[in-house]
C-alpha cells in the first residue's frame, strides 16, 4: 500500500510542477473537484516601480558646505 500511496504522490508532484511551469508561462489553471471549480493557479504579476520625480522637491535643504573637507580630527572619532 505505501508504494502506491508514494506513486501517487510522486505523480501529483509531477504533475504540480507542470502546473507551476505553466504559471511561469503566463497560464492560469482552474482546479476542480467532482467538476466543480475550487481553486485558481494565477501567475504572480510583478509590480512595476513607478518612479515620480519631484516629489520631495522643496522637502529636502542640503547645506551650501556638504561638499567641503572634513575637520582633521573629525575620523579619529570612528573606529577603524
Amino acid at each position: 500500500m505505501k508504494n502506491k500511496i508514494l506513486e501517487e504522490a510522486l505523480a501529483k508532484k509531477v504533475h504540480f510542477s507542470k502546473l507551476v511551469d505553466a504559471a511561469i508561462r503566463g497560464e492560469e489553471t482552474v482546479i476542480t473537484r467532482s467538476g466543480e471549480p475550487v481553486a485558481k493557479l494565477v501567475p504572480i504579476k510583478a509590480r512595476k516601480l513607478k518612479i515620480k520625480f519631484g516629489v520631495l522637491k522643496g522637502k529636502i535643504k542640503i547645506a551650501e558646505d556638504f561638499d567641503a573637507p572634513l575637520p582633521g580630527n573629525f575620523l579619529s572619532g570612528f573606529r577603524e
